[in-house]
């Protein structure tokens, strides 16, 4: 089943063209030596855009962005980051008004959290 909602979410969800902005904006930001942390963190979020299904976002204080570095990296990126949760959330609320786009809602939803505060998070597949 999630397979076939993978296949959906990026055909008819958005998943492919996502994908892709995200991935377009990790390799702008990588241009810069700066820029690379928030690159890799585009990188993560077009991972999850292509195929949000079977996947849950956990929190993994151990990785570089989490603890104080990470707070720090979390309020820099929060220029670009509340106008992208504000898309997702958007996009969420048109899905569920009808009841076939829920599923993907939730999929706008997750990519939403991520989105607004991705250092120290990790994506991660369910069993």
């Amino acid at each position: 089943m999630r397979l076939l909602l993978n296949i959906l979410w990026a055909i008819a969800g958005g998943g492919i063209v996502t994908a892709l902005e995200y991935v377009v904006g990790g390799a702008l930001l990588c241009i810069t030596v700066v820029g690379i942390p928030f690159g890799v963190q585009c990188f993560k979020i077009a991972k999850l855009a292509l195929f949000p299904f079977g996947k849950e976002i956990v929190d993994d204080p151990s990785t570089l962005g989490g603890g104080c570095l990470g707070f720090l990296m979390n309020v820099l990126w929060l220029v670009v980051g509340i106008p992208t949760f504000l898309t997702h959330i958007g996009l969420a609320i048109g899905l569920a008004l009808s009841l076939i786009g829920i599923p993907f809602a939730l999929q706008h939803v997750k990519l939403a959290v991520l989105a607004l505060f991705p250092f120290g998070r990790r994506v991660v597949a369910l069993a």
